[in-house]
């Protein structure tokens, strides 16, 4: 395991997204826990590659959301309805991974879902250059549906329990402590821990990231 600065890690990501050889953009899963530091992190990556002159496609899972009247039919506390009622894999699949991926014609749209609005979102069609970069952040990026739709996996791992911390700092302006105590106790690390068990994606990962420490992260590389 490498620790470094943040800048290290941020330079060491970049050049295992340069060293991704395909025909088409380079799909990048940024996955991990909620609060764990995913967004943070590719989007500093993306300025990092953007600085080395790569065409960058940001996009979240949240931003796949199912709209809020049909994803709580386990109830809001549900930790499977979070893993499996939450994303619409089938159109981020077909909007966005195909289209980047081989033999796609890498005309993608980067969202189907407003989730600040809780509406559905139709956003113009664009044509990503072949040597472009799919930056794409969530939770649940290695699960089966997903798996193979990536070029490039990195997890961002943090103790589960700091995600509470994390989140209550995020959220406060929004949400009572308690609220979003029950929330992440409830629902969303339980689901983390369903994803562990099911999905296995630190397994998965070609990096980990752990990000425990945010300004001095570490990093290891697997090999599959």
């Amino acid at each position: 395991m490498n620790q470094g600065t943040r800048d290290e890690v941020l330079g060491h990501l970049a050049e295992a997204v340069g060293s991704v050889t395909a025909a088409h953009p380079a799909r990048v899963a940024v996955d991990g826990p909620p609060a764990a530091g995913k967004t943070t992190l590719a989007d500093e990556l993306a300025t990092v590659l953007r600085t080395r002159g790569r065409d960058v496609i940001r996009a979240t899972i949240d931003d796949f959301l199912y709209p809020r009247a049909q994803r709580y039919p386990r109830g809001e506390y549900s930790a499977e309805g979070c893993y499996f009622d939450t994303h619409d894999y089938h159109a981020l699949i077909r909007v966005l991974l195909d289209p980047l991926g081989p033999g796609g014609d890498r005309r993608f749209q980067h969202a189907v879902y407003d989730h600040t609005a809780d509406t559905v979102l139709s956003p113009p069609v664009m044509t990503a250059p072949a040597d472009a970069v799919l930056l794409f952040d969530g939770v649940f990026l290695m699960r089966p549906e997903l798996i193979d739709r990536w070029d490039l996996r990195i997890f961002v791992s943090t103790t589960l329990e700091k995600t509470v911390d994390r989140a209550v700092v995020r959220e406060g302006g929004v949400s009572s402590r308690a609220d979003v105590e029950r929330r992440w106790r409830e629902r969303y690390i339980p689901s983390q821990r369903l994803y562990y068990a099911t999905a296995r994606p630190v397994d998965h990962a070609d990096i980990v990231v752990h990000n425990d420490e945010p300004q001095r992260p570490a990093w290891e590389r697997h090999t599959h």
